[in-house]
């Protein structure tokens, strides 16, 4: 069989460039955080900024203004009643808001769903924070929401110091509780 001119040639180039492709990859698994949860995004672009405004009327009537929860950590839930990850995600919200209470607001808005079908969804399952479910798409635009669940950590002072994309696992959960109590106690000295 005769060999066209120019064939090794290619293979040896192919060759390099996938072994520096790989040689690439390793060295980014290596020198990557160990550590982080996946479901952690430091790339948002509020994450470290004041957080958007964030108004309006909980499905039981009551007015809800983030700013009036400075002082407090709060954990502000982009969910919808047909999201599976949402759903599965529920019972960590409500072991969170349970675990927290005093410390930490859990809030929820309800994204592409109904005022109804949200209050059913939380006489049915549970948990007794604020929800908003009208008019939402403009918190959801200024918050930066790409894909539902989503999760923004915000400090005491208003701060987005954490967004957390998809559901929520109890690992989660225990290392945002950790992280809150850690930095409460080095607030208090």
């Amino acid at each position: 069989a005769r060999r066209r001119p120019g064939v090794k040639h290619r293979a040896a180039i192919i060759a390099g460039v996938v072994g520096v492709a790989l040689a690439a990859l390793i060295v980014l698994f290596a020198t990557s955080p160990k550590d982080q949860d996946p479901s952690v995004s430091k790339g948002s672009p509020i994450v470290g900024r004041l957080a958007p405004s964030l108004t309006g009327t909980t499905v039981d009537g009551q007015p809800f203004d983030l700013d009036k929860h400075r002082g407090q950590w709060v954990l502000v839930n982009f969910f919808a009643t047909w999201c599976p990850p949402c759903v599965q995600e529920h019972p960590q919200l409500r072991q969170f808001s349970q675990d927290m209470a005093g410390t930490a607001q859990v809030v929820s808005v309800a994204a592409g769903d109904t005022t109804e079908k949200v209050a059913a969804f939380f006489r049915e399952t549970g948990g007794d924070w604020p929800v908003l479910a009208k008019d939402t798409d403009q918190a959801s635009i200024d918050f930066g929401v790409i894909k539902l669940p989503e999760s923004y950590l915000i400090d005491p002072e208003g701060k987005v110091v954490r967004k957390l994309t998809g559901g929520i696992s109890p690992q989660e959960l225990r290392r945002l509780e950790a992280s809150i109590s850690a930095a409460q106690k080095k607030a208090n000295g």
